[in-house]
């Protein structure tokens, strides 16, 4: 039996860290409940309940401080919602064991290609592609951590074509592990399309719980979710991000970006090792 006190702590957890990284917090929560021995898929199926409150309790406090580009969202949604439901089709039918090594490879991933670009600075696209100004995906946003005090920040988005094609990779992931995939989907964000790091782990933060609804149709329909499980877990994770939100507004892009890359790095080699372990 798990108790609900316990649930609860790490759920606050889970969603402080979804909310300041932008992942929706299953990166957290499903190695802390298979660590109290529950069953991965289990775990999965749980972990994208969570996705949607994370994703509800942070993208509202983005919306109104306009740090999420909803054009951005919008368009982009259409690719992950079509990878969710093939990549949770896909979850019930293999092996749990080797859930956790592509868990594991998926975030560690995700943190190379950080590391190569962690002494960058974002600059603003100057010529983005026809489609993406076609789509007008462009805005700004008041940043309270530049220096010599609050400013507009001005950016426009470039490679929306490409952005959606790896954005249904992305879904993918994230109806397979049940995480939500924000960090891939902040990575497409800031490398492919070019967004300020804010932006990108705000507008990500809306669309994996867009996401994450198109997965858990099918988890439930496994019966795969508790709902005396789930209620603790929704409940911290709304109190995770809200705690989460009120920091990251305060903080600068650069320490965005690496308190991101320490939880990926951590979380990937620690996933990986178990399940390595479990298939000896």
């Amino acid at each position: 039996m798990h108790s609900f006190f316990i649930l609860f702590g790490i759920s606050i957890a889970a969603g402080f860290v979804g909310a300041m990284a932008g992942m929706g917090g299953g990166v957290v929560l499903i190695p802390a409940l298979t660590l109290m021995h529950m069953d991965i898929k289990k775990a999965i199926a749980l972990s994208i309940v969570s996705v949607i409150a994370t994703s509800s309790g942070a993208a509202a406090a983005y919306v109104r401080d306009r740090l999420t580009n909803l054009k951005v969202g919008m368009f982009l949604e259409m690719f992950t919602i079509i990878g969710a439901i093939v990549g949770a089709s896909i979850t019930v039918a293999v092996n749990s064991r080797w859930l956790f090594i592509l868990f594991g490879a998926v975030l560690l991933t995700s943190w190379g290609a950080l590391l190569a670009r962690r002494n960058e600075e974002w600059k603003p696209v100057e010529n983005p592609d026809r489609f993406s100004q076609w789509l007008e995906l462009e805005g700004s946003y008041p940043d309270k951590a530049a220096p010599g005090g609050e400013s507009e920040i001005s950016y426009r988005a470039t490679h929306a074509a490409w952005g959606g094609g790896l954005m249904f990779i992305a879904g993918l992931i994230a109806g397979l592990l049940g995480i939500g995939a924000g960090a891939l989907k902040v990575i497409i964000h800031d490398m492919v399309m070019g967004l300020p790091p804010k932006v990108s782990t705000t507008t990500s933060n809306l669309i994996i719980g867009v996401t994450a609804l198109a997965g858990t149709s099918v988890y439930l329909a496994q019966g795969l979710i508790d709902p005396g499980l789930a209620a603790p877990i929704i409940l911290g994770i709304l109190t995770g991000a809200f705690l989460g939100t009120r920091v990251l507004v305060r903080l600068p892009n650069q320490k965005v970006r690496q308190f991101f890359m320490i939880v990926l790095a951590l979380l990937g080699i620690e996933m990986i090792l178990r399940g390595i372990r479990g298939t000896l």
